[in-house]
């Protein structure tokens, strides 16, 4: 994969993961319960949920290009809807939502059971995954090619995720957050938007 094709996979990647959402929540919720190593605790076992169903699109989404292309560009246009829609929702919302999450008292296994569940249960993935993922993965691809594509996926989403937990750790960050979280979710906004109108134009070159 070229260097510059990459870096605009990684950029979409990290876009994904920092969208606000029940994924920040539960590493917030986490960190702010039991600490900094039940928050890094989340952060991981998500990221590999995610590699999860990053790997499983990857490979249906190589079948469908190949056996019904027509059936995967109205998949990919229904994808470009989904981030445009995740792109207003985000631009209307407010100061609170996820940044406001309160703390529980938590634990490792805790943590670590749920950041699992919490993205395997979230079929939204899969929905996003399919948008940012069609617009790299061509018939010809090579299985290295696509080992890169999933471990980009998740070391962005669990990097992304262990720095929030990190960052949470001191107890000035957060109040920070909460005060420009409006600000947070009206650029989160307009960056999505941005993606749909990029995977509605056709795939990357």
């Amino acid at each position: 994969m070229p260097l510059s094709l990459w870096m605009s996979l990684a950029a979409i990647c990290a876009m994904g993961a920092m969208s606000p959402g029940p994924s920040l929540a539960l590493v917030l919720r986490h960190t702010l319960g039991g600490g900094r190593v039940p928050g890094m605790a989340a952060a991981l076992s998500h990221a590999v949920g995610v590699g999860l169903y990053a790997l499983l699109t990857v490979w249906g989404l190589g079948a469908l290009i190949v056996r019904f292309p027509l059936l995967f560009q109205l998949i990919t246009w229904a994808g470009a809807g989904y981030l445009a829609w995740l792109g207003v929702k985000a631009l209307r919302a407010g100061r609170g939502g996820p940044l406001a999450a309160g703390a529980v008292v938590t634990t490792r296994g805790q943590a670590l059971r749920e950041g699992l569940l919490v993205a395997l249960g979230n079929p939204k993935l899969i929905l996003f995954f399919i948008a940012l993922l069609s617009q790299f993965v061509t018939p010809e691809m090579s299985l290295a090619a696509k080992a890169i594509i999933v471990a980009t996926a998740m070391l962005i989403d669990g990097g992304w995720y262990l720095l929030v937990a990190v960052s949470l750790s001191h107890s000035r960050v957060l109040p920070w957050l909460q005060a420009r979280a409006h600000w947070i979710h009206r650029l989160t906004g307009v960056m999505l938007l941005g993606l749909a109108l990029r995977v509605a134009l056709g795939p990357l070159g």
